[in-house]
C-alpha cells in the first residue's frame, strides 16, 4: 500500500501547539512542499493534502536535506515539534524539532479526497490554503485547537500544586522546555534548560557611549546542542556569580539575535543576550544531565591556517613533557596569571606546545605535570592559535581541558601511541621539516616565494601580518650591531642592571642575581631575485649561527674580535628554508616593510627535488 500523509495532520498540530514530550505526540506523517534553503536552515510547507502549514527544520536536520534522505514531495513523521506566532501575522510557524523519513519523493502532491458513502458522491478538495488562526474544514465546520481547554486545566493543576513548590519546580511545571535547536528570534516566550559548559572573565570596555562591563557564558542542553549567551552592564553584574561552571539551569525572558561570525565560539546560527529582567533560576534538587561535550578536532599538522586567526581550534593529543609553573605579570593591569606549558603530539607525528593559563595552569596542570610519564591523553576545546616560534597554542577564558576523556578519538589514539607512537621520532609543527598535504599554510613549501615578490611590493602586510616561505642564503650578518639582549630566566623579556647588583625584571618584579642573553639580530638574505634585510629572534638565530646567545658573547670577550668574526662568517652562505611575515611599521611618519623570520630549517632535498619537479610538470603541462 502506498504510504500517504497522516489525516487531517496540520489539525492534529494546531489542536496540541506544545506538547509536553515526544511520548505526547500522536502519529503525524507530512509531505513535504516547497523546500527551500532560507540561510542555513531548510524551510518547506507541511501538507496533508488538504491544508499547509508553513515548516522549518533545524540547522541540524540539514545534513539529512544535503545527503537526499529528506526531499521534496517526499513523507516525513514528526517526532517533537513547537508551533510559534508570527510576529505581525495571523499565521503560526511549525519548528520541527525531531523528525525521521518515511518516504522518498512521491510522483506528485498529495491531494485527500473526501467521501460520501451514503450519496456516493466524491467532494474534491477545496482550494489549499496556508492555515492561519482557524483552520477551515471542507464541511464548512470551523475546527478550533483545543489548547485553551488543554490550557486551562494544566493552568488549574498548577495553581493547586504550586504553593508548596520552589520556584525553579514551578518553572519546570508551568513552562515547557525548549530544546536549544528549536529557538529562533521570532519566538515569544520560552524556557531552556542548560548547563554552562564555559564561562568567561567579566570584561570591562570603554567606548563613545561610556564605560561598562561584560561578559559570556556557553550554554548546553540535553542534546549536546550550545549557545553562547551574552550580558552586559546590570545584567553582566547581577548574573555573573549566579552562573558557575557546570551548574544547571532555567533560564526565560531572553532575546536572540543572529549570530556575528566575527566573535561567536559555538557552533548556532544565533546568539543569545540575558538583560537584567531575563529569569534565571538554578535547576537544584531534580535529576540533571550531563550534555555531551562536542568537540571538532584540528590535527597537528593542519594548525597552520589557524594561526593569528579569530577562529577557536580544539586539540587532541598524547602529552609528551608539561613545564613547572610560573607567574607573569600583565602589562595590562600589573596583575600576576600563572601559566604553564606541555607538549603534545598525535598521529601525525608532530607536536605543538599548548600554554596554559590561570586556573588550567595551576589545576590540570599541575595534575598533569604528575601524571606526565604515563602520557596521558588531552582534549582541549577552544584554543587560540598563535605564531610563538612558528605555530603555537594558547587557552583562553573559556577554554576547557579533560584528561584521558572517555571518546573514540582519545581510545584511538591511544592505541595508535602505544603500537606505534610510543617509538617513533616526532618532529615540531614549527620546524617546517615536511609539507602539510592537506593545507600547508605553514609549512616551509607552502606560499614559497622569491624574495622579490616581497621587496616590490610595499603593501604587503598593511592590515595584518602576511607569511610567506622562502628558500634563501645569509649573505650578510653585520658584526658592529647588538646582537642580544639580556633577558629575565624565567619570562625571557629585557632586564636592567639593578641598584648594587643582580638584574631587575619588571615582567616579573623582582631582582636575580643572573640573566641569559638572548639573540634579537637583523641580518641579510639572497636568493636569486635579489636580497632583504630581516630581522631574527632567539631560537631562529640560534639555528642560523650556530649557538647560543651566550656561547657567542663568550667567544668574543673570550678569544676576541677575530674569532668572533669569523663564526659569523661561518654562518653566512648556507642555504635556509625561511618562514617569514611581513608587517608594515611606521618610522617618522613613513610607514616601512618589516619582515621577520618566524621558522628556520635546513634544506630538505628530497621534498625540495618533488617541489621542482612539480615546477617542470606545470610549466610542459601550460605548453
Amino acid at each position: 500500500m502506498e504510504k500517504s500523509p497522516t489525516p487531517d495532520a496540520v489539525s492534529l498540530i494546531l489542536a496540541n501547539p506544545s506538547p509536553d514530550s515526544s511520548s505526547d505526540v500522536s502519529e503525524i506523517i507530512v509531505q513535504v512542499l516547497d523546500l527551500k534553503l532560507m540561510g542555513n536552515r531548510y524551510t518547506f510547507s507541511a501538507s496533508d493534502g488538504k491544508m499547509k502549514l508553513r515548516a522549518i527544520f533545524p540547522s541540524n536536520i540539514s545534513s539529512e536535506v544535503i545527503s537526499g534522505s529528506i526531499q521534496n514531495k517526499g513523507l516525513v513523521r514528526i517526532l517533537d515539534y513547537t508551533l510559534n506566532d508570527i510576529p505581525n501575522k495571523s499565521e503560526k510557524y511549525l519548528i520541527v524539532t525531531k523528525c525521521e523519513v518515511v518516504s522518498p519523493a512521491l510522483e506528485m502532491e498529495f491531494k485527500a479526497e473526501e467521501s460520501n458513502e451514503e450519496s456516493g458522491v466524491i467532494k474534491k478538495p477545496k482550494q489549499e490554503t496556508l492555515v492561519e488562526n482557524e483552520v477551515k474544514a471542507g464541511t464548512g465546520i470551523i475546527l478550533k485547537p483545543k489548547q485553551e481547554m488543554v490550557a486551562k486545566s494544566a493552568a488549574q493543576i498548577v495553581y493547586e500544586q504550586r504553593e508548596n513548590m520552589a520556584p525553579t519546580a514551578r518553572m519546570s511545571l508551568t513552562r515547557r522546555v525548549h530544546p536549544l535547536v528549536s529557538l529562533n528570534p521570532y519566538q515569544g516566550n520560552w524556557t531552556i534548560k542548560v548547563r554552562v559548559t564555559s564561562k568567561g572573565n567579566m570584561r570591562t570596555y570603554r567606548n563613545a557611549r561610556g564605560e561598562g562591563c561584560v561578559f559570556n557564558v556557553e550554554l548546553t542542553d540535553e542534546d549536546g546542542t550550545q549557545i553562547q549567551a551574552t550580558m552586559f552592564n546590570e545584567a553582566a553584574r547581577k548574573f555573573y556569580d549566579k552562573f558557575q561552571l557546570g551548574k544547571v539551569y532555567y533560564i526565560s525572558k531572553g532575546t536572540l539575535k543572529v549570530a556575528n561570525k566575527q566573535f561567536k565560539t559555538v557552533k548556532n546560527d544565533y546568539e543569545m543576550t540575558l538583560n537584567e529582567n531575563s529569569e534565571v533560576e538554578e535547576a537544584a534538587n531534580e535529576e540533571t544531565f550531563i550534555p555531551e561535550t562536542k568537540f571538532n578536532f584540528v590535527p597537528i599538522d593542519q594548525l597552520g591556517p589557524y594561526v593569528n586567526g579569530k577562529e577557536l581550534v580544539d586539540i587532541i593529543g598524547v602529552v609528551q613533557n608539561v613545564s613547572d609553573k610560573v607567574l607573569l605579570r600583565r602589562k595590562i593591569d600589573n596583575e600576576t596569571v600563572p601559566k604553564r606549558d606541555m607538549t603534545i603530539a598525535d598521529e601525525t607525528k608532530r607536536t605543538v606546545v599548548v600554554s596554559l593559563w590561570n586556573d588550567l595552569a595551576t589545576g590540570l596542570g599541575q595534575e598533569l605535570l604528575e601524571l606526565a610519564d604515563k602520557s596521558p591523553i588531552v582534549a582541549i576545546k577552544s584554543l587560540k592559535v598563535g605564531d610563538f616560534q612558528g605555530v603555537s597554542l594558547s587557552t583562553i577564558g573559556r577554554s576547557t581541558m579533560q584528561v584521558n576523556p572517555d571518546i573514540p578519538e582519545a581510545k584511538r589514539l591511544r592505541t595508535w601511541y602505544e603500537s606505534e607512537g610510543k617509538g617513533t621520532t616526532m618532529a615540531s609543527i614549527s620546524s617546517g621539516l615536511s609539507p602539510s598535504s592537506k593545507t600547508g599554510a605553514r609549512s616551509m613549501y607552502s606560499d614559497r616565494v622569491a624574495l622579490s615578490h616581497i621587496t616590490v611590493n610595499p603593501s604587503l602586510g598593511e592590515d595584518k601580518p602576511s607569511f610567506f616561505s622562502i628558500r634563501a642564503y645569509v649573505s650578510l650578518i653585520r658584526n658592529d650591531q647588538a646582537m642580544w639582549y639580556r633577558a629575565c630566566k624565567t619570562c625571557n623579556k629585557k632586564v636592567t642592571e639593578a641598584v648594587g647588583s643582580g638584574y631587575w625584571c619588571e615582567g616579573c618584579q623582582k631582582n636575580d642575581d643572573q640573566c641569559n642573553l638572548r639573540y634579537i639580530m637583523v641580518l641579510k638574505v639572497s636568493d636569486s631575485s635579489g636580497d632583504a634585510w630581516v630581522s631574527a629572534f632567539n631560537e631562529e638565530a640560534e639555528k642560523i649561527v650556530g649557538c647560543p646567545a651566550d656561547e657567542l658573547d663568550k667567544l668574543k670577550s673570550e678569544e676576541g674580535t677575530m674569532n668572533y668574526q669569523e663564526k659569523l662568517k661561518e654562518a653566512t652562505w648556507i642555504p635556509h628554508l625561511f618562514r617569514v611575515s611581513v608587517a608594515q611599521n611606521e618610522y617618522n611618519n613613513e610607514k616601512r616593510q618589516r619582515i621577520t623570520v618566524r621558522a628556520v630549517a635546513p634544506i630538505d632535498f628530497a621534498a625540495e627535488s618533488k617541489i621542482m619537479l612539480e615546477e617542470i610538470k606545470k610549466l610542459t603541462d601550460s605548453k
